[in-house]
């Protein structure tokens, strides 16, 4: 993994601006995430279906997003984004499960909570506008399953380094724009991505947002590992300056 985040830094590095910022500029976006889930969650050999067995199927979620960027050469710009999702449900077993008995009703507890930093190059800014860079994500898992006098938590933690793009191609005298914006990462059997393509318009410093966004994390810590896909509809508003 060290070897694989030297890489990504140097890539970062790389792709230094051919086109900065003339002018500092900051913005904001809260948006509403109507995710679905689906998956399995596997802790000391056995395995256990998130949206069948369990019926963690969906939930909504919040979204926050923060950015800053400036005309000084070199330095990258600045974006930070977090969302947690967090998830109660009731469901039963259809196979032993971490000491769990098959056929057992449970109760289950799942949070999955991510904190993004990003350094990140504006390469085009124009109609066409392009971003690259580096995020390192700060990702917690974890599920608490419940029932027959039993209980299961399997977690996972980690800060993982991941490949960032954003593009977004503007329509002239519209305020109307289409974007997509994606993290991805596979090293040794583990692999993150999340991505959101969206329809964005901007009335002077307001920015309103829809669109779909897919998040999957594969992620193996330890004897317990997370294999879920969280994706849905979006809904966002921002102000920039």
């Amino acid at each position: 993994m060290r070897r694989l985040f030297t890489i990504l830094v140097g890539s970062a590095v790389l792709v230094a601006p051919a086109a900065q910022a003339d002018v500092f500029g900051l913005g904001a976006q809260i948006g509403y995430w109507d995710s679905e889930l689906s998956g399995d969650v596997a802790a000391n050999g056995g395995s256990v279906d998130v949206k069948d067995e369990l019926n963690l199927d969906g939930e909504s979620s919040n979204q926050l997003s923060l950015y800053l960027e400036h005309p000084v050469p070199l330095l990258p710009n600045v974006r930070v984004a977090y969302v947690n999702i967090d998830q109660t449900a009731r469901g039963r077993l259809s196979g032993d499960f971490d000491g769990i008995s098959d056929g057992s009703d449970v109760r289950s507890d799942l949070e999955l909570e991510q904190l993004d930093l990003t350094l990140y190059y504006e390469v085009l800014d124009n109609w066409v506008n392009l971003d690259l860079g580096l995020t390192a994500r700060d990702f917690s898992g974890e599920l608490l399953v419940q029932g027959n006098g039993q209980s299961s938590r399997t977690t996972a933690n980690a800060v993982v380094p991941m490949g960032y793009l954003a593009a977004r191609f503007d329509l002239p005298f519209s305020g109307v724009s289409v974007g997509v914006v994606g993290n991805a990462i596979a090293y040794s059997g583990d692999s993150l991505h999340d991505f959101n393509v969206y329809g964005q318009y901007q009335l002077s410093v307001l920015q309103l947002r829809a669109g779909y966004r897919q998040m999957a994390v594969d992620y193996e810590d330890g004897d317990d590992r997370f294999d879920v896909e969280i994706d849905g509809p979006f809904v966002s508003a921002g102000v920039v300056f």
